[in-house]
């Protein structure tokens, strides 16, 4: 009589056509060995540094190294929570990201949608170049261009504020202007790569259920509405998920530069925080906590909204 166990072992050595999984890997050697570069980096630089994780539980010292560092627990947790700038950063943190995901988010998907009615090829073309082209340029471009325009010394903005009869404004260096110069910058820099996949997926679409609503009447605004949208959904959907997975992102590098003495308050996130605390202080064991809560929290999020979106367009990751 065959055990269960016997069964078992046979069906996971035996995979496909009664061929032992060691000979099909040996039938197609050549396929693993392109493979093995992809799982060597993953390795390396994915699974090996995760022991650095327990720096987030311990007192690091340079001396003695992660391993050999005294354990002291949750302290770092506990000194994190209870630090008098946490619901301040974590509050600019989420409003940050929550801003990028009502008006970042869409902008790619409006900019395919217009792309995808305009008539003339030619014109098209040109609209995608140019507007693909700000995704490669780096952020430290990007902000001197923006100190170059909003200067209050020859900038400009403040030139022709001065020509109307205004006085110059430091637009850089001022609270109010932290929200809506973060937000257009962004927009303006990722729109048009975003708009990639969108425009792939609207190129998937069947044109014959174009054709059946043209004689049906519905105009180019109801086929984007009826037709178009509904096409996508699953690529909006998936992607909004991942959106929301990174949540307590809220762009380091942008972020860094813009900040400035007078919108501090308002522009300290956890990922400027961290550095400032815990990499320039040498607390490193702090700044691995801090980085451990970010993705706890973005697993729980991503889960959740994984859950949501699955159960209400019954679109999802997994």
């Amino acid at each position: 009589m065959i055990h269960e166990g016997e069964i078992m072992s046979t069906a996971l050595k035996t995979v496909g056509n009664g061929k032992t999984l060691g000979k099909r890997i040996m039938e197609h050697w050549i396929l693993y060995l392109f493979m093995l570069p992809c799982v060597i980096s993953l390795l390396v630089f994915s699974y090996y540094p995760m022991y650095g994780a327990t720096l987030a539980f311990k007192d690091y010292r340079f001396s003695l190294g992660i391993m050999g560092s005294r354990w002291i627990g949750f302290q770092h947790f506990i000194d994190f929570f209870t630090d008098v700038k946490f619901w301040n950063v974590l509050r600019n943190t989420v409003g940050i990201s929550l801003l990028r995901t009502v008006f970042v988010f869409p902008a790619p998907i409006i900019l395919a949608l217009l792309l995808n009615e305009l008539k003339y090829p030619g014109y098209k073309k040109a609209v995608q170049s140019f507007s693909y082209l700000p995704h490669f340029v780096s952020w430290v471009v990007v902000f001197n261009i923006m100190t170059l325009i909003f200067s209050p010394y020859g900038g400009l903005f403040n030139s022709i504020r001065n020509m109307l009869g205004l006085n110059s404004i430091f637009v850089m260096g001022e609270a109010k202007y932290f929200y809506p110069l973060l937000i257009l910058s962004d927009i303006w820099k990722s729109i048009g790569w975003g708009s990639i996949i969108y425009l792939a997926a609207i190129t998937g679409i069947n044109p014959e259920l174009y054709e059946s609503a043209a004689l049906d009447g519905a105009g180019r605004l109801k086929c984007c509405w009826h037709i178009t949208l509904p096409s996508i959904k699953m690529t909006i959907g998936i992607l909004f998920i991942m959106n929301m997975g990174n949540i307590l992102n809220a762009g380091f590098d942008q972020v860094l530069l813009m900040q400035q003495p007078a919108n501090m308050q308002i522009s300290e996130i956890l990922d400027t925080w961290v550095l400032r605390v815990g990499i320039k202080d040498g607390k490193f064991g702090f700044a691995t906590a801090v980085g451990l809560f970010k993705s706890v929290i973005a697993l729980i999020i991503l889960l959740i909204t994984n859950a949501a979106v699955k159960k209400t367009t019954e679109v999802s990751l997994f």
